[in-house]
């Protein structure tokens, strides 16, 4: 399970973060929402664990605008904020939960694995006959019709992000940072990585789904 704590308070962040951890729990850190919104759109989480007051897009503009793009992902608000006016706020905009400062590590473990659970039966994404089930990273399921595909890590991330963003087109820089945030190895590696993905999902008898545009990046997508 990976989770996405948007939390502002360094010393809190890595309390939480250690705590999520030891209890199994994969966790990125965003400090502020639009560094949120940008590990969003570029990675697949289980659950977001969001705070409200944020610097700069808070935390109800942060939950409006992925819920806005079509991103279901649960989200618990993780606030001092206690008033009933708040709450409704927050679940007015998609907040999945709601959970006040100070609050008990092990409750947050628990509502995390409760949205979870909930939420695992819907996590799947259709692109044509393409089914992406995102309900479990570490199985990577995907099918073509009634083909199994098997990909690897750096094939499924990067199906993931062009299914997410679909039909927009997702920009070579932006896979490059997903893939090797610590620098690209070679000027072709993204190639390689687009090809094999290509001679995986694009198999005969179906439509062409992966689109290199040219100077601009890849997108997932039946083009008309």
């Amino acid at each position: 399970m990976i989770v996405l704590l948007v939390e502002d308070n360094s010393s809190l962040a890595e309390l939480v973060v250690e705590f999520l951890e030891d209890s199994g729990i994969e966790c990125d850190h965003a400090f502020n929402g639009l560094n949120a919104i940008e590990l969003v759109k570029a990675n697949s989480y289980d659950a977001i664990v969001l705070d409200l007051n944020l610097p700069g897009c808070d935390g109800l503009e942060v939950c409006e605008s992925l819920r806005g793009d079509g991103n279901n992902t649960p989200c618990i608000m993780l606030t001092a904020r206690d008033s009933l006016d708040d709450k409704l706020m927050g679940f007015a905009v998609g907040a999945d939960d709601y959970l006040i400062k100070p609050f008990a590590m092990a409750e947050l473990v628990a509502r995390i694995q409760a949205l979870t659970q909930r939420n695992q039966h819907t996590k799947v994404i259709h692109i044509d006959n393409l089914t992406i089930n995102i309900a479990n990273n570490s199985e990577r399921i995907v099918h073509r019709g009634s083909v199994k595909i098997q990909l690897s890590p750096d094939e499924w991330r990067t199906l993931i992000t062009l299914a997410k963003n679909s039909p927009d087109v997702v920009s070579r820089t932006e896979l490059e940072n997903l893939l090797w945030p610590d620098g690209t190895p070679s000027g072709d590696a993204l190639k390689m990585v687009i090809y094999r993905l290509r001679k995986c999902v694009d198999i005969p008898d179906c439509l062409p789904l992966v689109h290199t545009i040219r100077g601009i990046g890849v997108v997932l997508r039946v083009n008309s």
